[in-house]
C-alpha cells in the first residue's frame, strides 16, 4: 500500500471549540465505525454560482431560465479528477466509499474512529452533556455525543479540493422551532382561539383555485440521535395523518419518507414528532394536490447539510420549495464551524440556481436566539440567516369569523417564546436589501436583515394539528415555514401552467420597489424577551428585524410573481 502523505495542511473554517456545559468521558473506542461527508470544491474553469443565481435574481420568474437538475450537475457538480484524488485518499486511509453525489459535490466516506483520526488530523473524544446544556445547538435534553475540538488537517495535494468534512463530531447543531399550548385548557380553547392551517390560508387571501397540484413540497426534518450517531427518534404515524385530512374532508396527500444518511421516519420517540406532523399537516392543507417529500437526517453537521442538497437535487420528485423548521445562533465563535455555514448556505444557494424557493424558520426566542444560556447579544437564527432563504418570522393572529382583528409580533415573553428576527453576524447585507432601512449588527458588521415576511406563530393563536391520536394547538415559526411553502406551491402551479417555471428565491422580486403592496405590514411588537436588550427590534411601517415587509397577501404575492 502506497504511504499516506505526511504534509497536512489545515482545512479553512474547520475549527471548533470544547464544547461548553459537558464532561469530557475520554476519547472515542479506537474502532467505532462512523460515516463522513467530504464536500468537494466547483469544478475549475466554472463561473461563480453566485453570479448565476444574482442575474436569476434581477429577472422575474417567469423570464428565468432555471439551471435543470441534470444541467447543474454538468455545470457545477465535482469534477471526476477530483473525485478520484479523494478516492485514493480514502484507500489509504482504509477508509470506504459508501457515495458519491457529483451534483451535490458531496463523498460520503466510512471507517473507524481511529482511521479517520488519522486522515484528518484530530482527537475524537467522546462528552456527556447535562440535560439543558447546548441550547445554541439544540440538544435540550443533554446526552452523550462525539466530538473534537481544534481544526481539521488534510493532505496537502488536496488543498482546495475538498472545502468540509462534515459528521466528525456528532452533537446537534440545530432544533425545532415548534411551540405548543400548555395547560388543562388548551384544548377546550382550541376552536375559540385557534385555526386550522386552511382557515389562516383564507385569512391571508392564499388564491382561490390553485391546490399545487403537479408539485412538490420537501420537508426537512432531523433525527434524535443516539450516543453512536443512529437516528433514534422523530417521525409521523400515517393514522394521525389520515385522522387529520379526514376531519378537515380534504384528500391526504402523497406523503413519502426519504432516509438520507441513514435517517428515517421513527415516531414515538421523540418530541421532535410534532414538528414533523405540524410541517406536514400544516403544508399538506394548504397545497392539498402537492405531493409532500419528507427527508429525514441525523441531527449534526452532516445530517443537516446533506438533507437540503440531496431534496434541493432530487431529480425523482423534483420538489420546487424546501421548508425547514430546525436552526439556531449563527453562533461563529467556534461551537459551529464555519465550514458548517457555508455548506448549508450552498445548499439553499444551489437550489435558487434550479428554481426552488427554500422557506426557513426564523427562530422562537426571539432577538436573543437563546435561551438558558444566553450570552447577553442578540443573535440571528440560522438557516434563516442565509441570503438565498425565504426567513419566515411570527405574529399573534386575532380573527372573527372570515375577519382579521389584529396582528401584531408574537412575543409572549422568556418562557412562551417570541418571533426570532435580527441581523447576520456572517453574511453580508445583499444587493437586494439595499433598498430597506437594516441595522447594524451587534458585532457593527453590515449583515443580511431578517425576517423577510411573517404569519401567524403564537401558540395560543395557533394551529390545529392530530398529533398521538388527539387534537393539540401548536405554534412557532415551524408553522410559518410550511404555510409560506404552501402558498409557493400554489404560485408554483400557476407559473408552470402559464410560464413553464417556479418561484425560486423570490427575496428580490419582494424587496423590489412597489412590491410591500403584496403585503399587510405589521407595525406593533418587538421580539426581545431579555430585559437587557431593550427593544432591539421593534415594528414598525415598512421592513423590520423582527416581521419582515409583514404578513404576505396570498393573490397579491401571485399577481407580484407573475407581472
Amino acid at each position: 500500500m502506497k504511504k499516506p502523505s505526511t504534509i497536512k495542511v489545515v482545512l479553512p473554517g474547520s475549527a471548533r471549540f470544547k464544547p461548553p456545559g459537558c464532561r469530557m468521558l475520554g476519547a472515542a473506542p479506537a474502532q467505532e465505525r462512523l460515516q463522513v461527508s467530504v464536500r468537494l470544491r466547483a469544478p475549475a474553469g466554472a463561473p461563480p454560482l453566485l453570479d448565476y443565481v444574482a442575474a436569476l435574481g434581477s429577472q422575474m420568474p417567469r423570464q428565468r431560465q432555471y439551471l435543470s437538475r441534470q444541467e447543474f450537475a454538468r455545470r457545477f457538480g465535482a469534477s471526476l479528477a477530483d473525485v478520484a484524488k479523494v478516492e485514493a485518499f480514502a484507500h489509504q486511509h482504509s477508509l470506504t466509499i459508501v457515495r458519491v453525489d457529483l451534483a451535490a459535490r458531496t463523498m460520503r466516506l466510512e471507517g473507524s474512529v481511529a482511521d479517520f483520526s488519522r486522515a484528518f488530523g484530530v482527537r475524537l473524544r467522546r462528552a456527556k452533556f447535562a440535560r439543558g446544556t447546548l441550547n445554541r445547538s439544540g440538544a435540550l435534553n443533554g446526552g452523550t455525543y462525539r466530538t473534537r475540538s481544534g481544526q481539521i488537517r488534510i493532505p496537502a495535494q488536496l488543498q482546495g479540493i475538498i472545502v468540509g468534512v462534515h459528521g466528525l463530531d456528532n452533537r446537534p447543531v440545530a432544533r425545532a422551532h415548534f411551540r405548543i399550548r400548555r395547560g388543562r385548557k388548551a384544548a377546550a380553547r382550541a376552536t375559540d382561539a385557534s385555526f386550522t392551517a386552511p382557515q389562516i390560508a383564507a385569512l391571508y387571501g392564499f388564491p382561490a383555485g390553485l391546490t399545487g397540484a403537479g408539485q412538490c413540497v420537501a420537508i426537512i426534518e432531523l433525527n434524535d440521535t443516539d450516543s453512536s450517531g443512529k437516528a433514534s427518534g422523530a417521525g409521523y404515524q400515517t393514522s394521525d395523518l389520515q385522522a387529520f385530512f379526514k376531519k378537515l374532508a380534504i384528500a391526504l396527500p402523497a406523503v413519502s419518507a426519504v432516509s438520507v444518511d441513514g435517517g428515517a421516519n421513527l415516531p414515538g420517540k421523540s418530541q421532535a414528532d410534532g414538528e414533523v406532523v405540524l410541517d406536514i399537516e400544516v403544508a399538506g392543507s394548504v397545497a392539498p394536490a402537492a405531493s409532500i417529500a419528507v427527508y429525514f437526517a441525523p441531527n449534526n453537521t452532516s445530517g443537516f447539510i446533506d438533507a437540503v442538497k440531496t431534496a434541493v437535487h432530487d431529480s425523482v420528485r423534483k420538489p420546487s420549495v424546501v421548508s425547514i423548521s430546525w436552526g439556531g445562533p449563527e453562533d461563529p465563535n467556534g461551537q459551529v464551524a464555519t465550514q458548517f455555514l457555508d455548506g448549508l448556505n450552498e445548499a439553499i444557494q444551489e437550489g435558487a440556481a434550479m428554481g426552488v424557493t427554500v422557506c426557513v424558520a426564523a427562530g422562537d426566542n426571539g432577538s436573543a436566539d437563546m435561551s438558558s444560556d444566553w450570552d447577553g447579544k442578540p443573535h440571528a437564527d440560522f438557516p434563516a440567516s442565509s441570503p438565498y432563504a425565504l426567513a419566515c418570522g411570527g405574529t399573534t393572529l386575532l380573527a372573527t369569523g372570515a375577519t382579521i382583528a389584529s396582528e401584531t409580533v408574537w412575543n409572549d415573553g422568556q418562557n412562551g417564546g417570541a418571533t426570532g428576527g435580527g441581523v447576520s453576524d456572517v453574511f453580508a447585507l445583499p444587493a437586494y436589501q439595499g433598498s430597506v432601512s437594516v441595522p447594524l449588527s451587534p458585532t457593527k458588521f453590515r449583515g443580511r436583515g431578517l425576517p423577510d415576511l411573517a404569519g401567524d406563530a403564537d401558540p395560543n393563536t395557533g394551529y390545529q394539528i392530530y398529533l398521538d391520536g388527539k387534537w393539540q394547538v401548536f405554534g412557532g415559526t415551524s408553522a410559518v415555514a410550511p404555510l409560506s411553502a404552501g402558498l409557493l406551491a400554489l404560485i408554483n402551479q400557476q407559473l408552470q401552467q402559464k410560464y413553464s417555471t417556479t418561484a425560486g428565491q423570490i427575496n428580490p422580486q419582494i424587496y423590489a420597489a412597489g412590491a410591500s403592496s403584496a403585503f399587510r405590514d405589521i407595525t406593533v411588537g418587538n421580539n426581545d424577551i431579555e430585559g437587557d436588550l431593550h427593544g432591539e427590534y421593534s415594528a414598525g411601517p415598512g421592513w423590520d428585524a423582527c416581521s419582515g415587509f409583514g404578513v404576505p397577501m396570498g393573490a397579491k404575492l401571485l399577481q407580484l410573481l407573475s407581472t
